[in-house]
């Protein structure tokens, strides 16, 4: 919107007066209209400015709010599957007599079985 010159209101206010028959002709209660048309002029004018700024700042806001929505709200890129671990082979190794249970000439013992479980089955 564009601002209101100071003397713009007093002029429109003369000539809305003069149509309808009244004609304001110079003198002391003129200049308390025209100081009055004035100072309207200048609260129009600063609370355009205001409202302005209230609405770009209410626009920031809003854009912040929406970018955190849809930053919320998004769908997530889809993980890439975990490689599938390769399965370790054991093989069957001597241990050293020492490590096998201190006596050089004895079989290790057999671990004991998982109760519930058949011999033979996996």
């Amino acid at each position: 919107m564009k601002p209101i010159d100071k003397d713009e209101l007093y002029e429109h206010l003369s000539g809305f007066l003069k149509n309808r028959g009244v004609e304001i002709k110079p003198g002391t209660y003129t200049k308390g209209i025209q100081t009055g048309c004035s100072v309207l002029a200048d609260a129009i004018n600063l609370s355009q400015a205001g409202i302005e700024l209230a609405r770009a700042e209410v626009e920031k806001k809003l854009d912040q709010m929406r970018q955190v929505i849809h930053e919320s709200t998004a769908p997530r890129p889809p993980t890439a599957p975990a490689p599938a671990k390769k399965a370790k082979v054991r093989t069957a190794q001597k241990q050293p007599a020492a490590q096998a249970g201190g006596n050089r000439g004895s079989k290790p013992r057999p671990k004991p079985k998982k109760a519930g479980t058949k011999a033979g089955k996996k």
